[in-house]
């Protein structure tokens, strides 16, 4: 209706929504308390505090995923100046990260990353079919590249998180030796604790679940243990290549 706020909109959603057994999400009295409805108020408190857990969590998951993605732009641009089309190639073919990737979340990226001066925009001539046609080049400012240095050289518990590992991994190449292994013993203990969760509940609880459920759950065991292998394989290697003396540059180079 015109002239309506947002919370004047749901709260006349909701309210519509009450002759309907299951009435959408965002129509839900959890979703009219953190809009703050005029004049609207469910009387389950409880339901405001676990909805605003939710969309916490969901918050800190999608700025993970923003790092990181960010964090794999800046690799890839560290290595060559490229235009957005060979960008996502690269991503998606090349390091085989982000397989799903749309222009709709990469150029927000490079125009955040350009904003912050980490990035510059620079104006390619066509080639090829379009000879005419200009392109923007993404590539790493003096301060892109600082940031990038000091993001690889970092091995706090971020960089063993699910939604970064994988991004810190594909750039070990540009990472010291010594932080690889701490990256690689922080990710083993993160999944060494679920492995040993997972043993305990299936433990108490295998008595209640089918043999569907076990399956399913002998599968995220076997997962487990084949990653923790992995990951051993790969410090031993790593710590091998130490005491050699061959570590990997740590830095990209002005």
């Amino acid at each position: 209706m015109a002239n309506e706020t947002p919370g004047q909109s749901l709260a006349r959603g909701w309210l519509a929504s009450k002759t309907h057994e299951n009435p959408p999400l965002w129509q839900t009295p959890a979703v009219l308390v953190c809009w703050r409805a005029p004049r609207l108020y469910p009387l389950d408190v409880s339901i405001r505090y676990i909805f605003k857990s939710y969309l916490s969590g969901v918050g800190r998951t999608v700025a993970k995923r923003s790092a990181a993605l960010e964090l794999a732009i800046l690799g890839v641009l560290a290595q060559t100046p490229q235009h957005g089309y060979e960008l996502r190639k690269r991503l998606i073919s090349v390091l085989g990260l982000f397989s799903t990737i749309s222009y709709g979340a990469l150029y927000p990226a490079l125009k955040s990353l350009v904003e912050r001066g980490l990035l510059v925009e620079q104006d390619e001539v066509g080639t090829g079919k379009y000879p005419k046609r200009a392109r923007i080049t993404y590539a790493l400012t003096d301060a892109g590249l600082d940031h990038f240095n000091a993001l690889v050289a970092d091995s706090g518990p971020g960089a063993w998180d699910d939604d970064t590992f994988a991004v810190r991994m594909s750039l070990f190449g540009q990472t010291e030796v010594n932080t690889r292994i701490h990256i690689l013993q922080g990710r083993r203990s993160r999944v060494e604790e679920r492995l040993a969760n997972l043993q305990t509940n299936l433990a108490k609880g295998r008595e209640r679940l089918d043999s569907y459920t076990l399956e399913l759950q002998q599968h995220g065991l076997d997962a487990l243990e084949r990653e923790v292998r992995w990951l051993n394989e790969l410090i031993s290697r790593e710590q091998g290549a130490a005491d050699g003396g061959n570590p990997t540059n740590s830095q990209v180079n002005k």
